[in-house]
């Protein structure tokens, strides 16, 4: 099975994070991308964030948008802070024999990984798809890829990395969408529309919810 893994706090899901998923999906060939809601991001800042079971809800119904896309709760159900090497471990357990799986993230969010706990072993146990972010260059990875010294080498093909375990990381051009889950709260909590930057029926569940500031009005 290649599978692809898209995490984030979804706070909420946006169509940025949706159109990579599907582009990644279909370019790798990938049979499912699962989005995985943080329960506790370990690395968010101390604003208050949505409960979990909205941030679920709203991902879940974004993930009806595509067959490729799924949304999986296991950050919910696990206790403590939501470490990426534990989610990574889960998805071995569950889907049996040897997933292949892709661990989709932005430049930005790669550049921070040395934050990550036990983060050397993250490519061991998937392939790694970082994503190019506005003002990111391809040209800033592989001196970074080589200073985190956990043995990625070249390949002969173009943006591709191979680690000692077998898997790869692949860096990867996508339709970048100058949306952010931030923007989107201000805009509700200002009383201004979010039409086409959220699907449909996150934006109706959110005014439904009343979820950042939203007072229930039709936007």
């Amino acid at each position: 099975m290649r599978l692809g893994i898209l995490g984030g706090t979804f706070d909420p899901i946006h169509l940025g994070h949706l159109r990579v998923a599907e582009e990644i999906g279909e370019e790798l060939e990938l049979e499912k991308i699962y989005l995985i809601p943080a329960a506790v991001p370990p690395h968010k800042e101390t604003r208050p964030i949505t409960p979990f079971h909205h941030r679920l809800r709203m991902t879940q119904l974004a993930a009806e948008e595509s067959p490729m896309l799924e949304t999986l709760d296991l950050e919910g159900r696990r206790q403590g802070l939501s470490y990426s090497i534990e989610t990574l471990k889960e998805f071995h357990k569950i889907f049996k024999p040897s997933p292949i799986l892709f661990f989709i993230l932005g430049m930005d969010a790669f550049q921070e990984i040395r934050t990550w706990k036990a983060y050397e072993r993250l490519f061991d146990y998937a392939n790694f798809v970082v994503i190019n972010r506005p003002g990111s260059q391809s040209e800033e990875l592989k001196p970074f890829l080589l200073s985190l010294n956990v043995g990625f080498g070249g390949s002969d093909k173009e943006h591709t990395f191979v680690h000692p375990s077998g898997n790869v990381l692949l860096y990867k051009e996508a339709t970048l969408m100058d949306i952010s889950s931030t923007q989107i709260r201000e805009l509700v909590a200002s009383g201004k529309t979010v039409r086409f930057l959220i699907p449909e029926s996150v934006r109706a569940y959110l005014v439904e919810k009343g979820l950042y500031g939203s007072d229930g009005s039709a936007r």
